[in-house]
């Protein structure tokens, strides 16, 4: 901890007596802020968590029914089942705020039907894999907005607990022992101050009892 290189004066002990009250309230304001960001983050990441888990079983179950989908089929019957699709997909960005951040919130539209193949030329399971894969694409699309917005609040909560840590363990110590030091110097002074004056004080009483 160092402290800071002002004079030792009256004014510099008031400004510096301010600019740590001003610390002191944004260590809070800045706390306050991380605890709350820390909350809306575990919530995400706890979402973040089931939502993944839940898709993946039902990836895992839809790649399945399609392997034995495939099995019924030859690989050009497939080919031919996915070569003209004619439903269209459309991404957008936009922000949303959680407490103050802002992270990304994809919509997804779609226009057009999946299931353009002869459905009479393939399996039952083969559609039903179709289906299941259509189904996922909304949530795999839910589950890549919840993980940005896991990185985006991890880095803020990095950024603000850089921020407090600075405060809580630099500026407001070396403000501290900076006011604590001007103090000590100006009750020095005003310590010799009172001697000289007491001494000028006994030496013109000395002088007046002489005369």
């Amino acid at each position: 901890m160092s402290r800071l290189a002002v004079n030792p004066n009256r004014m510099e002990l008031l400004k510096l007596k301010r600019r740590a009250a001003v610390a002191v309230r944004g260590h809070k304001l800045l706390k306050d802020k991380m605890d709350e960001l820390l909350k809306q983050f575990l919530g995400l990441v706890r979402e973040n968590r089931e939502l993944r888990a839940e898709i993946e079983a039902e990836l895992a179950e839809a790649y399945g029914i399609f392997a034995m989908a495939r099995s019924e089929m030859t690989a050009q019957e497939v080919e031919e089942a996915l070569e003209y699709p004619v439903a269209k997909l459309r991404l957008t960005a936009e922000r949303r705020s959680i407490t103050g951040v802002k992270v990304p919130a994809f919509r997804l539209t779609a226009e057009g039907d999946f299931d353009s193949y002869g459905l009479g030329l393939t399996p039952a399971s083969f559609d039903d894999a179709m289906r299941r894969f259509n189904r996922l694409v909304p949530r795999l699309v839910q589950l890549a907005e919840v993980e940005t917005a896991v990185m985006v609040m991890a880095m803020e909560i990095e950024k603000t607990r850089r921020r407090v840590n600075a405060l809580e363990y630099v500026l407001i110590p070396s403000l501290q022992e900076t006011i604590s030091y001007i103090t000590m110097k100006l009750d020095e002074l005003e310590r010799f101050y009172r001697t000289q004056l007491m001494k000028i004080k006994s030496m013109q009483e000395a002088s007046s009892g002489a005369l």
